[in-house]
């Protein structure tokens, strides 16, 4: 059984709907701005992906949207885009065979901060009920079946920056299980906060560039850490047969995916790329795919030092001859790090890359460095013709994940 995608959503710095979205990343520009949400004065890092004139109310309606913390307002609009481009609602279906996962890596953070300090300043009576619900981070998914009374599987996952792929991918073997003929999947992220960042911040993880623009450099050689987003990505996965039942727009094939732990360390890579390596080699054997046959990769492309070159190795370890060939470029030199929403969006990018035709630059591209010798897109988008896509995410804990999109 064919999975298939019928319906995208995003909600990014770039832009809060697909259209300005994808103008942003073809045209080179930057969502890195000054953070603005709250008082980062304490922090050595003032720049982020931030997302700016979001109004949770537009998709919630005033009184829910106190009810819920920011990144289930992000992941619950990009939900309701997705579902809406799917023309799911307006067709026949049996909702007890629709699923949701949508995850996130941190969860409602925000919340968790303010209640801590209430908790500490006025007393545990202080806490908000609404505490527990607004920060878990399966609630996410929760709150979508809920409005939509979709009654199939629901649950969360939470795998750091591989959480969008990770979704994905169990989507895709709920439908081919035939559990599912719909799940809605992705990632959702809102920890641009003193607290998470400051956490990244001591593990001096973060580039402290002020410069909003080019702060953000994946294969740089003057990359000097990651710029924190956020942002959500959702995706409507069906089977085949039941998108063309209901004749829906179909978007693009989900082909395979691979997932895979490095077993090595909390937050740094495996250097070589082994289980970087390993996803992808196993996303390609479930395509039934060779290297050759990819014509773009999405990398992880992170911008930090540890982070680029494994991932380096792991496509040269996979592609060989074909590594300094393929085209690769990378999102997060525009967005920032989106951590558990990266993947999703990602994969969105995948798809609009196909079916737009245009691989989009990396920024700040300036001077190459030498171990990243690949073919990386970064003067200007350039249009070709695509038929595969290749989208990495790898996540601290070791969690590896690659999906392989195709042309339909």
């Amino acid at each position: 059984m064919g999975v298939v995608i019928t319906g995208i959503g995003c909600v990014s710095s770039l832009g809060l709907n697909i259209k300005n979205f994808w103008q942003g990343l073809i045209s080179k520009k930057s969502g890195i701005s000054k953070i603005e949400n709250f008082d980062a004065s304490s922090l050595p890092v003032s720049i982020a992906g931030e997302i700016k004139n979001f109004s949770a109310s537009d998709f919630l309606g005033l009184k829910r949207a106190r009810q819920y913390s920011r990144y289930i307002h992000f992941g619950y609009a990009a939900a309701k885009i997705a579902i809406e481009d799917s023309g799911l609602m307006s067709s026949n279906i049996d909702k007890s065979r629709v699923g949701v996962i949508v995850g996130s890596g941190m969860g409602g953070i925000e919340v968790f901060e303010e209640n801590v300090i209430k908790c500490h300043t006025k007393g545990p009576k202080r806490i908000s009920p609404f505490f527990i619900p607004m920060s878990i981070p399966n609630m996410q998914s929760g709150v979508i079946a809920i409005d939509y009374q979709f009654e199939g599987p629901n649950y969360s996952i939470s795998t750091a920056c591989a959480t969008g792929n990770h979704c994905i991918m169990n989507g895709a073997m709920l439908i081919e299980a035939n559990m599912a003929d719909v799940v809605i999947v992705g990632g959702s992220e809102a920890s641009l906060t003193e607290v998470g960042l400051g956490g990244f911040c001591s593990q001096k993880a973060l580039s402290l560039s002020t410069d909003p623009s080019t702060a953000s450099r994946p294969f740089d050689i003057n990359r000097n850490g990651f710029v924190a987003g956020e942002g959500s990505g959702v995706l409507v996965l069906e089977s085949e047969e039941h998108a063309k039942k209901r004749k829906a727009n179909i978007l693009a094939r989900y082909l395979g995916g691979g997932m895979s732990s490095d077993a090595y360390h909390i937050t740094a890579p495996h250097p070589k790329g082994l289980g970087a390596a390993k996803a992808m080699s196993l996303a390609l054997n479930q395509a039934k795919l060779n290297p050759e046959q990819i014509d773009y990769i999405n990398a992880h492309g992170t911008s930090t030092k540890l982070g680029d070159l494994a991932e380096v190795q792991a496509i040269h370890s996979v592609f060989k001859n074909q590594a300094k060939s393929v085209k690769v470029s990378s999102t997060k030199s525009m967005l920032g790090h989106s951590l558990g929403a990266a993947a999703a969006i990602e994969a969105i990018v995948a798809i609009l890359t196909i079916n737009e035709g245009v691989i989009h630059p990396t920024a700040n591209l300036e001077e190459q460095d030498k171990e990243c010798n690949l073919n990386i897109v970064h003067k200007s988008a350039i249009s070709t013709n695509i038929d595969y896509v290749m989208s990495n995410s790898f996540g601290f804990g070791g969690h590896n994940a690659s999906i392989i999109l195709g042309k339909y």
